[in-house]
């Protein structure tokens, strides 16, 4: 019996070897902001798991809420000024 792992070619190992390439880097730079909007607006949804949300609490919410938005709004407007202006 011949086994299967000993006839696969490593598929990940010269993937992994460069790390991330500059125009990836500068991505995720771009999108940081949404990132920390949506990792604070998770952090309000968690405080609320074991317990009913108070009135503060929804309020965090709602505003963490439209930090992302606002975030996520301000990206694609950067994106398509980028866009608009690379192609006139």
């Amino acid at each position: 019996m011949k086994t299967i792992a000993a006839l696969q070619k490593l598929v990940t190992a010269a993937s992994l070897a460069g790390g991330p390439s500059d125009a990836e880097l500068d991505a995720i730079e771009r999108e940081m902001p949404v990132i920390l909007a949506e990792v604070e607006l998770l952090d309000a949804r968690i405080m609320t798991l074991d317990r009913t949300p108070t009135e503060l609490d929804e309020r965090r919410i709602r505003r963490a809420r439209n930090r992302v938005m606002a975030a996520r709004r301000d990206l694609s407007n950067r994106t398509v000024t980028v866009l608009a202006g690379g192609a006139a």
